[in-house]
């Protein structure tokens, strides 16, 4: 049975996403997957530096799905679950939760990232969309803004042979994807809910602050927050800081 993905290796590159843009353009299949050992040029959400060091992991894939592109966020989940099982494998007795949009945790402590860059037809639909992802697996970088940690850092003392962990998390990713596309969405919110960090929290958004409860996700995958008043507000995005 072949598998769904094709992992493509390299030592070095500014980044991975970059390269899957380049090929997607290209026109390669979709489960094209770079992998590199290091990114000099890694960045995450919102335009920001993602630490990219030797020892970590730097994966991005190549989608193509079907539909409109306001369902492509869905698919953040999907990789948010995959890094879930993945680090699970590894640290199979830590406290590891998930946080909107797309974060792991360990014990309240980021230690992945996930960056979706796409393309879109004349008809609005997705050409193509690539998911990047990143696991602190040897380091994590120091005073962001949210505590970052690693799984060397969480007491993971066996080697990581990174190889093969970029396997696991390919097969995590498109097993998760299959109950996507066959189950629907639902499915894949019912297993993120299940894993995610609740509570009270502040959204900062371009335009400010807002607080509230953390009560659910929407359809496409929106932060349902719920205010003081009572009145419910679907969030599309922005970053969450829970209260302590």
């Amino acid at each position: 049975m072949s598998l769904p993905y094709r992992i493509h290796s390299i030592p070095v590159t500014e980044s991975t996403n970059d390269d899957v843009k380049e090929a997607a353009r290209s026109g390669e299949a979709e489960g094209f997957v770079v992998w590199a050992w290091e990114q000099k040029g890694g960045r995450g959400r919102q335009g920001r530096t993602w630490y990219s060091p030797p020892g970590n992991l730097y994966a991005s894939i190549l989608l193509r799905p079907p539909g409109e592109a306001r369902h492509a966020a869905r698919y953040a989940f999907v990789a948010a679950l995959a890094l879930h099982d993945l680090v699970k494998d590894y640290l199979p007795d830590a406290a590891i939760t998930l946080k909107w949009p797309n974060d792991v945790l360990v014990f309240g402590k980021k230690i992945s990232g996930v960056l979706m860059e796409s393309s879109l037809t004349p008809q609005s639909k997705l050409e193509w969309l690539v998911v990047g992802m990143g696991l602190n697996i040897e380091h994590h970088p120091q005073d962001t803004p949210y505590p970052a940690t690693s799984l060397r850092h969480e007491g993971l003392s066996s080697y990581v042979d990174l190889q093969s962990t970029v396997q696991n998390l390919c097969a995590h990713f498109f097993r998760w994807k299959e109950s996507l596309e066959i189950q629907g969405f639902p499915a894949v919110r019912a297993a993120w809910l299940n894993h995610a960090q609740l509570g009270a929290l502040t959204v900062h958004l371009p335009d400010g602050l807002i607080n509230g409860v953390f009560t659910g996700l929407n359809d496409d995958g929106g932060l349902v927050l719920q205010l003081a008043d009572g009145t419910k507000q679907a969030i599309s995005a922005g970053d969450v800081f829970f209260h302590t």
